[in-house]
């Protein structure tokens, strides 16, 4: 399975939690429903009756079957510490920025007869706290896998293709075949 983008930006903020997650099926669901507030939404968020929503809550049911244990695990690390995960976006996004290492395919177009063909490349490079704080906004806004590769491949272009900006200007890079893409923060 490939990577995603924002799956590893997800990955990165959670590897900021001070306390891990509840680990039970009854306590997972109970944080669930306080918070969205009821049995309803989190029924609805999970894509399960709001009767075993209430069963969980209750203790009637412990083990639930594996699809659901991946949501339920998903919808509480979404809420789970916002403000420790706010803190940590700010913290990259005005100061320390991310590290991106990547395995994909790396092509570059520039002036004619100075193309490079397209080859995989293992990198691994820092970002400055601008393209952090494009790529958390953009996460937050929705946007798509590609469109978040596409910052990427700017900020990997900026930084190790161009050296910040101190040659190669004009270099464009496509940023193509992603087999693994992981961010720490």
């Amino acid at each position: 399975m490939v990577d995603s983008l924002g799956d590893s930006l997800d990955r990165a903020l959670e590897s900021a939690f001070t306390r891990p997650i509840p680990k039970s099926a009854q306590a997972q669901m109970k944080y669930l429903v306080k918070q969205l507030k009821g049995t309803k939404t989190t029924a609805q968020a999970l894509g399960i009756s709001q009767r075993t929503v209430e069963r969980y809550v209750a203790g009637k049911l412990k083990r639930p079957r594996q699809d659901l244990r991946g949501r339920l695990e998903r919808e509480v690390k979404k809420r789970w510490q916002p403000q420790v995960r706010a803190k940590a976006k700010k913290k990259a996004a005005s100061t320390d920025g991310l590290v991106v290492s990547t395995r994909a395919r790396f092509g570059f177009t520039a002036a004619p007869g100075t193309t490079d063909d397209a080859r995989i490349r293992d990198i691994t490079q820092a970002l400055p706290p601008e393209f952090a704080d494009r790529l958390f906004t953009a996460r937050e806004q929705g946007a798509t896998e590609q469109q978040l590769q596409q910052i990427a491949a700017d900020g990997l272009a900026q930084m190790y293709f161009r050296a910040n900006n101190s040659r190669a200007h004009g270099l464009g890079v496509e940023f193509t075949d992603v087999e693994h893409i992981e961010i720490e923060l």
